[in-house]
């Protein structure tokens, strides 16, 4: 025959449909992978709809979607079926997640612009405006992170600390156990040498110009 009916497959589908969402958990709290595919397929026009309703980005939602499985192996011993339906659940996981990496991304992006800030105070800046600046904005955070790439670890945990987690240079001593002037001088040099990649980068294309 042309088209071949896989009476199994079929089986397999029919049973699929009838199981239940609180079976599956039960099943995947005790170790079955194949009901935590079957849990997260047969949800995940509605999860995707709930993650991309928060992050907009097409590759973010596939990602996170991923994620909200792992999560759901990882936690499916918290689910408690008295507080509310699997889907319930899954959907306020899966929206936590995903407003979980807006924040981050938000953070980062606060964090690099803190320090692009920093690198270009040292220099004088030239006027740009519109979507000029906003393009020059971009790339400047791409060749920053490039840049923070070629610095000492000691010097990118100090920009990291400071920049990226906010920490005061006091604070970053505390956490660290590192005395507070080493902690200065590795900032100062970290600085210094991101300044130097962005002069010899190109200071007009950066937005500086040379005092």
């Amino acid at each position: 025959m042309l088209y071949e009916i896989d009476t199994h497959q079929m089986a397999a589908f029919s049973i699929e449909l009838e199981v239940t969402d609180e079976q599956l958990m039960a099943r995947v709290r005790g170790g079955d992978e194949a009901a935590l595919s079957t849990l997260i397929r047969r949800h995940q026009g509605v999860l995707r709809t709930v993650i991309a309703r928060v992050v907009h980005n097409d590759a973010d939602v596939d990602d996170l979607v991923q994620e909200a499985m792992i999560e759901t192996w990882n936690r499916c011993q918290s689910y408690d079926e008295k507080k509310g339906k699997v889907l319930g659940w899954l959907v306020t996981m899966a929206r936590r997640r995903a407003i979980d990496r807006v924040r981050r991304r938000q953070a980062y992006d606060r964090a690099e612009e803190r320090l692009r800030l920093h690198v270009e105070s040292s220099g004088q800046a030239t006027d740009a405006s519109g979507a000029d600046e906003e393009v020059m904005t971009s790339d400047r955070a791409k060749i920053l992170e490039q840049m923070l790439h070629t610095l000492p670890e000691a010097q990118r945990e100090a920009i990291q600390l400071a920049f990226y987690n906010g920490l005061s240079q006091r604070e970053i001593s505390a956490k660290t156990g590192i005395p507070l002037g080493t902690i200065k001088t590795r900032l100062e040099l970290a600085v210094r040498k991101l300044r130097a990649s962005v002069l010899a980068f190109g200071a007009e294309d950066w937005g500086l110009v040379r005092s």
